[in-house]
């Protein structure tokens, strides 16, 4: 089969890259590769951020009721196309085919809809005394960055671009290079419905040789990033130096709590399973600390390990499969080696720890178990580090203040979830959890209108509903004398 040819979007265009060079891209089910993604440099983040530039004011002048319509359409476009899109964001990321339907391409089109809506219902601020009258109004700040990960590509794609096309900027945006299909799928259904030139751009390739020449560019007012910590940490370094808006969403090591108190119905326990090893554990949200009071602790663990066991691994493309294929043959070897460090560590694997050997098309795919470790020390590697894979440890507690004190023992913040029946004590332990996510009885239940964000090396900054947008724009407060009445 030809390898298909992606292209950058620059100016309402589909561009090939000034290099003239292309990446592969390979399927993860696999390990075969099927299209080309521009290898693109600094002359292409050039010419993407000049037609921004051109096409900023325009854009912010329009009413909010008309940048809206554009939003809608452009969702409108990706929904009719839901099945299809599905399909290509598996290939392109070793997912299940039904994930991607169920979840990614609705949430797609939802975080359009949702910013869409936001932005015609967003008010200003007023303050009055018997001085002055004050209003503030939020200015877009003209031309900003949004750089996505590989794990869920449209869906965290879209989470960016939607406010900040919202609230009037012009975007120069990268999707990874490892999973850049359904971006240049958006690219061609945002020329099909008619988007402004140059109001999106979004330019393929690396993160040394488009990622930094979008942070470093003078023209990009702000940097909206998904993705590590140390790549993070690096974008802040380099944003310091021009006083760049920032906002970071990094890395989590999250805990799962349960208590003894806590329903553990099929469909609660079926949601804790999922909490670990949805997207094969290659979500920055899953709980890969699984902490189980002592007291129900063996009990949990062989209902747990049944659930586990009975997870369908297979192609993506079938309906059936539970977990699909790891993203990248380096992804692959990184996430064994780390079961491997957990053996070392004196950790039990109580189920998978092996690559999995796929017969058919799937041959050469890069598959693991899921794989539930215990009986490792909370100081541990295993336990302290991002794995971002199919991989849950199991760690028994005491106490309301030993479940605490291990979900706080690490350097990440990004979410946590507790199972109990006792809401006051769900609401205690919320309140000392060091996470800027907590889930209560359930998890990844998402309302688009609140903050979205971690703390400690989760991340800076929080996306979603009114945060977002004012993170993509500026206060500018007016001040007006009150003249007294004679």
């Amino acid at each position: 089969m030809t390898a298909l040819t992606l292209a950058n979007l620059i100016d309402g265009q589909l561009r090939a890259p000034c290099t003239g060079s292309y990446l592969d891209v390979v399927e993860p089910a696999t390990g075969k590769v099927y299209a080309r993604c521009p290898d693109s440099d600094r002359r292409d983040v050039e010419a993407a951020v000049e037609a921004a530039k051109r096409a900023a004011p325009g854009w912010a002048a329009l009413s909010h009721g008309e940048r809206a319509r554009h939003l809608h359409r452009l969702a409108d476009a990706i929904e009719s196309k839901l099945d299809e899109l599905a399909r290509e964001e598996s290939r392109d990321t070793g997912k299940p085919v039904a994930l991607a339907r169920n979840l990614d391409i609705p949430r797609s089109v939802a975080n359009l809809r949702f910013f869409a809506e936001a932005i015609t219902q967003w008010s200003s601020e007023a303050h009055m005394d018997a001085r002055a009258i004050n209003y503030t109004v939020r200015r877009p700040l003209g031309v900003v960055g949004c750089i996505s990960p590989w794990n869920l590509p449209l869906y965290l794609f879209t989470w960016k671009i939607a406010p900040a096309l919202a609230a009037g900027n012009a975007v120069v945006a990268k999707p990874s290079e490892i999973t850049p299909f359904s971006a240049f799928r958006l690219a061609e259904l945002s020329v099909d419905c008619g988007f402004p030139p140059g109001v999106l751009n979004i330019v393929q390739g690396t993160g040394p040789a488009v990622g930094r020449a979008i942070v470093e560019h003078p023209g990009v007012k702000a940097i909206s990033f998904t993705g590590s910590t140390r790549t993070g940490a690096a974008i802040a370094s380099a944003a310091a130096t021009s006083f760049k808006k920032i906002s970071l969403e990094m890395g989590g090591k999250n805990p799962a709590i349960v208590f003894a108190d806590a329903d553990l119905s099929d469909a609660n326990l079926d949601t804790i399973v999922r909490s670990g090893f949805s997207n094969q554990g290659e979500i920055c949200l899953c709980g890969s600390r699984l902490l189980v009071q002592r007291s129900i602790y063996e009990n949990f663990k062989r209902r747990y390990l049944e659930r586990v066991r009975a997870l369908r691994l297979g192609d993506p493309q079938d309906t059936g499969s539970d977990l699909g294929a790891l993203v990248s043959s380096v992804h692959f070897e990184k996430v064994m080696a780390c079961i491997e460090r957990a053996r070392q560590e004196g950790g039990t694997i109580l189920c998978g720890g092996q690559a999995v050997k796929l017969e058919g098309r799937c041959a050469g795919g890069w598959f693991i178990a899921p794989t539930v470790i215990e009986g490792l020390p909370q100081q541990c590697a295993t336990n302290r580090e991002e794995i971002f894979g199919p991989v849950v440890t199991l760690i028994p507690f005491e106490n309301d203040h030993d479940a605490a004190t291990i979900a706080n023992d690490t350097e990440y913040g990004l979410a946590a979830s507790l199972w109990t029946t006792n809401l006051d004590r769900a609401q205690r332990l919320a309140g000392r959890l060091e996470f800027g996510i907590i889930w209560i009885n359930c998890w990844m239940l998402r309302d688009l209108r609140t903050p979205f964000g971690g703390v400690k090396h989760s991340g800076v900054g929080r996306e979603g509903g009114v945060d977002a947008l004012r993170f993509f724009t500026e206060a500018l407060n007016i001040c007006i004398a009150r003249q007294e009445i004679a």
